[in-house]
């Protein structure tokens, strides 16, 4: 990890990532009502673990929190590095080019596939202290974005492929180490 990335992750503590299987990463998470200390270290710990995974996004059930919480730390097609958090968030835009691209996921740990995802999208919610935020992301910033918000609706992105990929994509989670 690097060291800008390891001064991000602050007092965090690494957790381990829940992986396909697990039951906490097929329900909808509960939406977050106390914007308290407990939740400040639940999203320093969500980065500490996106960190030590070497991931890009990180939602809070893959951690085994079962609440409406997910950070990130991506580029967007411009090279511009996005870094935050999103609490109680809805997708509410996921426009414009379906771009098929090699996706992967902290909870299918060495499994990448073609995954179809729009270019653009935009996630409202709130932030640490509840005042409501916005973003929107283009290229991978904005695949980041559909990812983790699916996962906080009990999906994984396995479950939007389809055909040939979908099948193989299974197989491959059959045959992991980590597959329960």
């Amino acid at each position: 990890m690097g060291t800008e990335k390891r001064r991000q992750a602050g007092a965090g503590t690494v957790r381990p990532i829940r992986y396909m299987g697990d039951p906490v990463l097929r329900t909808e998470g509960d939406p977050v009502r106390a914007f308290d200390a407990d939740l400040k270290r639940l999203v320093d710990d969500m980065f500490a673990s996106m960190y030590a995974a070497d991931g890009a996004g990180l939602a809070a059930n893959q951690i085994g929190v079962s609440l409406q919480a997910f950070v990130y730390d991506c580029a967007d097609e411009a090279g511009r590095r996005h870094v935050g958090h999103v609490l109680n968030p809805t997708l509410v835009a996921a426009d414009g080019e379906l771009v098929d691209d090699e996706e992967g996921c902290l909870s299918l740990p060495g499994l990448r596939f073609a995954t179809p995802r729009y270019s653009r999208a935009v996630v409202e919610g709130v932030d640490l202290t509840g005042k409501p935020i916005r973003v929107e992301g283009t290229g991978y910033f904005a695949r980041c974005l559909q990812h983790e918000s699916g996962h906080l609706k009990g999906q994984l992105y396995v479950d939007t492929l389809e055909g040939a990929t979908r099948k193989e994509a299974l197989r491959a989670v059959r045959s992991a180490t980590w597959s329960a």
